[in-house]
């Protein structure tokens, strides 16, 4: 059968509804939304109107909404943003707790904002079952102004973390909370009514939108330091001519992934079930990571035993027709193992780790034939394993 794609968790296809919405925005409505006469007024408008749609999509005001260039610029912008304008206020160092499980845009933020002075980082542990150490969170946030990040889905586990405990352990404290929701918009409900953090990031390639355009939420009257210089768009917070096409085509995404997202969840929960049934029954001595905590339904991690070469397993799979990854899509090839699989299961867990994710366009042939494929790669790398002991 034709290859399948099963990494919709690193990035997804454009849905067709959302190249119908940028294509005039790419050719003949091309024009700055910061000038005045009538091209610019035209891109000006679409550029709010844009605003409007992604504000209702996750309960906020349009002007709560900066538009970025991703996922890892609005990661950026608030941890290191928020860091900064703290400290500025205060003069001292503020702390940065962030989980343990974070997207690598944020803990390398928070060690680079660290490693300045700028903070002091605190890493806050999580467990398979998606409890969150609150009491470190408490204090850690004690009578200091501080910064608090913790994702809303993991992107390699699909781990579902506790944003709500979050904001009520640290209230009536000087605490920004910031969540990444990347890998939570459209696959589990998102609303800032239901967990009123004070920024939140997400990004338009994980839901069927474009790449290189995200959004940063910033709630009313949070400090918030930009760190691009050169304009005054998008509030101040992030100069630069404004991507009229990647926003309308966001703002479409989103839309159309927070109308959907209680059939979307549905029916990605069937074909997850059926993935990781079939999975258990294929494959001997394999661990669904996190399968006791509550997970997003598009993400299924495995841990395979008997198998060093983590990244042979994936490359064989792709041979046989099966994209998937091992993780974050962000570090695929830098050599190094999961800090989020080190950080639940420990640094010495030596099971190679295999991450399917679902989306928009997967079936359930699609799964059938990642098990089959699954089943005989691991079989022959288990038994050369063997043959070479």
């Amino acid at each position: 059968m034709d290859p399948v794609y099963l990494d919709h968790a690193a990035t997804t296809p454009l849905r067709d509804e959302v190249v119908a919405a940028m294509e005039p925005f790419a050719s003949q409505r091309f024009g700055n939304p910061s000038s005045l006469h009538r091209w610019g007024r035209d891109a000006h408008a679409a550029l709010e109107d844009a605003r409007e749609t992604v504000a209702r999509a996750i309960g906020a005001t349009a002007e709560e909404i900066r538009f970025v260039r991703g996922g890892t610029e609005s990661d950026n912008l608030a941890v290191v943003g928020s860091c900064l304008a703290a400290k500025r206020e205060t003069g001292s160092a503020c702390t940065l707790a962030v989980s343990s499980v974070e997207h690598s845009a944020v803990l390398e933020s928070a060690g680079a904002a660290a490693d300045r002075g700028d903070g002091i980082l605190v890493r806050i542990a999580v467990t398979p079952d998606g409890s969150l150490d609150l009491d470190a969170v408490k204090a850690a946030v004690d009578s200091k102004p501080a910064v608090v990040s913790t994702m809303w889905v993991n992107n390699e586990t699909g781990l579902v973390l506790p944003v709500a405990e979050v904001i009520e352990a640290v209230r009536g404290t000087e605490t920004v909370v910031h969540t990444d929701a990347c890998q939570a918009i459209g696959k589990v409900p998102v609303h800032l009514d239901e967990a009123p953090v004070d920024l939140l990031t997400a990004t338009g390639h994980k839901i069927n939108g474009p790449r290189g355009v995200g959004l940063l939420f910033v709630r009313s009257g949070t400090a918030l330091a930009p760190l691009l210089h050169g304009g005054g768009q998008e509030r101040g917070l992030r100069p630069g001519t404004e991507d009229v096409a990647g926003a309308v085509g966001f703002a479409t995404a989103i839309r159309l992934a927070v109308e959907e997202q209680a059939a979307t969840a549905a029916r990605l929960e069937v074909l997850r079930s059926r993935l990781e049934r079939s999975l258990q029954e294929a494959v001997q001595d394999i661990r669904i990571n996190c399968a006791d905590g509550p997970r997003s339904p598009h993400v299924s991690s495995v841990g395979v035993a008997g198998i060093a070469d983590g990244a042979g397993l994936l490359m064989a799979l792709d041979l046989e027709g099966v994209a998937v990854s091992g993780g974050s899509a962000c570090h695929s090839g830098a050599g190094k193992g999961s800090h989020v699989i080190a950080a639940l299961y420990g640094n010495d867990d030596d099971r190679a780790t295999v991450r399917y994710s679902l989306g928009h366009g997967s079936t359930e042939a699609d799964v059938d034939h990642a098990v089959r494929a699954t089943a005989v790669v691991v079989e022959r790398m288990r038994a050369t394993a063997r043959g070479a002991a």
